[in-house]
Formats: structure tokens, C-alpha cells, sequence
């Protein structure tokens, strides 16, 4: 089988779990020998420094003609039986769906946000979940009383139009013939958001790393992820003043680092900013955490931390928030607390530490679970269905 495999890489300035997702899948195709033909553009090459540059990208987010001219090319010289597209904003746009539907390819693409009925794409505004474009209209008109892309009216107003010009022209609709949701939660959010129930598959995000727990753990917890306010990075330092007697390790760096440093040493809590670390280092701190701590304010897709986790066999504390609510499971593959809540975290953590028997028990669960749902070969098997299920409705239409 060909598959045209196509990702835009976020700035590096902003590195983003859809990139490690991206690769890692990938690799899994490339090595159960799928013929891969990756096309792959880098944010950081968009220029917007200049007016004329901000109007050109601007433009191209709605439709790029170049990304359609590309692909079409493409489509022509490898002819793949299936095209899979992860990221598309802003260099390859919708037009990317028009390119293969005209060249007869099926289309798959992986829902990794809620970029396509949210210009923000995280269903997020003012640190709070919001659902307000969730209301079948065309063109999303609250994100732009709420400036919901960079707090500006300029920059959410072309995925506003993306968006509206997307559903009008049928791009959602007709030219993608499977779309992937992580979790039954997102996929229900793109159902109100629009997109047909029988077009949408559930496949999770795996992990490329063998599971191994360690018996012997540090007397720390983790905190693995961007600096920022959705990923309730505040609350989690707020609660550490009620934890006794265990090291918070945070891996990971944002705009909001120099802040947290400063909030830790004034309250003198036992914190460790370790900045953003590969990936074989984060594994070697999570596998020997005592707990790993997931305290999101925002819909999470399907966040590789947990992965990561389960496959140490190290207890989760996770918001009862949108999936991950779905992903762990309280009292069984980990602990859910009240999101925002930091007493309420306080409580849970402290709870946990003093409870050996329920964190081994954990700790079990949520590595048989991993081993069980999130191992290459499962996810392999899912992924194959999709596209095979896709090329055969292309054929059918043709």
C-alpha cells in the first residue's frame, strides 16, 4: 500500500505533541512495510513579518492553491491508494482534501484538535472550556467577538473564514472520507460541531516504547508538558503548598516559565523546573515517579503523558475534564480531581502518597491497559482498517 502522509510541524517555539504523534506514526507505517510518501512542511518557514506577508498566509490558511497544485503533482508521480493528513494549518489548508478527491485518492485525516470547527482549536476561552461555536451556524462568529486565535480579530478572522468557506464548499463534507477522533468525547464535539457520525473513527494515539514499570520508586512526582495556562500548570503549583513531603519535578518549558520559577521560590515549595528534555529522559523520570500529575484546564485530545505513564506503570492524577476523564479511569488506571481546583488536588496527592496498596494497584492496571490498547500491533490494526475501508468507499463512488 502507497499512503501519502502529510504534516505541518509546528513553530519550534512551540513544539507540539501532533509532531511526536505524526513521526512515531510514521515510523509504525514505514516498518510493517507500507510505502510511505511523506510530505512535510515546517511553521517555522511562514513569514509574517511584513503586512503583505500576513495577508499572503492569511490567505492561504482559507485555500492554498499552491498546496493544491503540489499535491495534485503528487498524486500523479507516486499515485498512493490513500492520502492521511495530520496538521494542515496553515501552509497546506483544505484545498490539500480538493487536490486528492479531484485525483480520486480517499482522504483520512486525524483530528488531532478542534482547529476545523474552532479558530482557537482548543475549545478554550478565558481558561475555561467553551462550546459556543458549537451551534451548526455556517461561519463561527463568536470566535471573532472573542478573538479567540492570539486574543486578535485579525488572525482569528481567516480561520473563521476557513472554517465557513470549508463548510460551504463541501471541503468537510464530500472530499474527506474518514475522519480519526482520539476519544468518544471528540468525536461527539465534531459531531455538534458538524461533521457526520458515520465518517468519524476512534483510533487513540499510542506509544513506540517497550512497557516497564519500575518496583522502586522516587519519592517525586512529574508534571510532563508545555508552560501554559490550559495545561493547568498554575493549580498544580498552587496545591503544591498542601502536599507533604514530595518533590514536584516539572519537564517541559512556555512563556510562562521565568513566572512559575519566580511563584515556587517565594512560596518556598520543593519544585524542580528541568525544562524541556527528549523523550528517552522524560521515560527515565516518569518510569521512577511516584505519581505523574495531568491537571489540564483545557479539552486535551489524547495527551502522550498519559501514554507515557501507563507504560511506566507510574499512577496518573488527571482532571475530570473532557477525554481524559474517558482515557483514565478513576480508581482503577488512576485518580481524576476536580479541574482548577488545587485543594481538590491537594487531597488527591496526599491521599496517594499515604496509600501504597491502591497506587501498586494502579500502577498494574494502567500498564496492562497500555500493553492491551496502546501497543504498535493494535494500533497498526486500526490504522490499516481505516485506510482500507476508505480506498474501498473511493472506489465505490468512482
Amino acid at each position: 500500500m502507497k499512503v501519502l502522509l502529510a504534516h505541518c510541524f509546528y513553530r519550534s517555539s512551540a513544539p507540539s505533541g501532533e509532531d511526536s504523534v505524526y513521526l512515531s506514526e510514521k515510523e509504525l507505517l514505514e516498518s510493517n512495510g507500507v510505502d510511505v510518501i511523506p510530505l512535510e512542511k515546517y511553521n517555522d518557514c511562514v513569514n509574517v513579518t511584513t503586512f503583505m506577508n500576513k495577508v499572503k498566509t492569511a490567505k492561504n490558511t482559507i485555500w492554498s492553491k499552491s498546496a493544491y497544485d503540489e499535491i495534485s503533482q503528487l498524486i500523479k508521480h507516486f499515485k498512493p491508494d490513500v492520502a492521511h493528513f495530520h496538521n494542515t494549518f496553515p501552509q497546506l489548508s483544505p484545498s490539500a482534501y480538493k487536490a486528492c478527491y479531484d485525483n480520486g485518492v480517499p482522504v483520512v485525516q486525524t483530528l488531532h484538535n478542534y482547529r476545523n470547527i474552532c479558530p482557537g482549536a482548543m475549545l478554550l476561552r478565558n481558561g475555561k472550556s467553551c462550546e459556543l461555536c458549537l451551534n451548526g451556524s455556517i461561519f463561527p462568529i463568536n470566535s471573532l467577538m472573542h478573538k479567540c486565535y492570539r486574543n486578535s480579530i485579525s488572525a482569528t478572522a481567516p480561520l473563521a473564514l476557513m472554517i465557513a468557506n470549508s463548510r460551504l464548499n463541501g471541503a468537510y463534507k464530500n472530499y474527506v472520507t474518514r475522519y480519526i477522533a482520539l476519544t468518544e468525547f471528540a468525536k461527539d464535539r465534531f459531531i455538534r460541531g458538524g461533521l457526520e457520525s458515520n465518517k468519524i473513527a476512534i483510533k487513540p494515539n499510542f506509544l513506540s516504547i517497550d512497557s516497564e514499570a519500575e518496583l522502586v520508586k522516587g519519592n517525586y512526582a512529574v508534571f510532563v508538558g508545555r508552560l501554559s495556562d490550559e495545561k493547568g500548570i498554575r493549580t498544580l503549583l498552587t496545591s503544591w503548598s498542601e502536599v507533604t513531603n514530595l518533590k514536584l519535578k516539572i519537564l517541559g518549558d512556555g512563556h510562562l516559565r521565568s513566572v512559575l520559577e519566580e511563584y515556587a521560590a517565594k512560596s518556598g515549595i520543593d519544585v524542580e523546573f528541568m525544562g524541556f528534555l527528549p523523550q528517552k529522559n522524560v521515560i527515565k523520570i516518569v518510569r521512577k515517579a511516584m505519581i505523574q500529575i495531568i491537571p489540564s484546564e483545557c479539552y486535551e485530545g489524547f495527551p502522550m503523558s498519559v501514554l507515557e505513564a501507563f507504560a511506566c506503570g507510574t499512577p496518573v492524577i488527571a482532571s475530570r475534564l473532557g477525554s481524559l476523564q474517558e482515557i483514565v479511569t478513576d480508581g482503577d488506571t488512576g485518580v481524576l480531581f476536580e479541574a482548577a481546583n488545587s485543594s481538590d488536588l491537594a487531597e488527591k496527592i496526599n491521599a496517594l502518597i499515604k496509600n501504597s496498596e491502591k497506587r501498586m494497584r494502579i500502577s498494574f492496571n494502567a500498564k496492562n491497559v497500555f500493553d492491551v490498547k496502546y501497543s504498535n500491533d493494535k494500533n497498526l490494526d486500526i490504522l490499516m482498517n481505516i485506510y482500507n475501508v476508505s480506498i474501498e468507499e473511493m472506489k465505490a463512488k468512482s
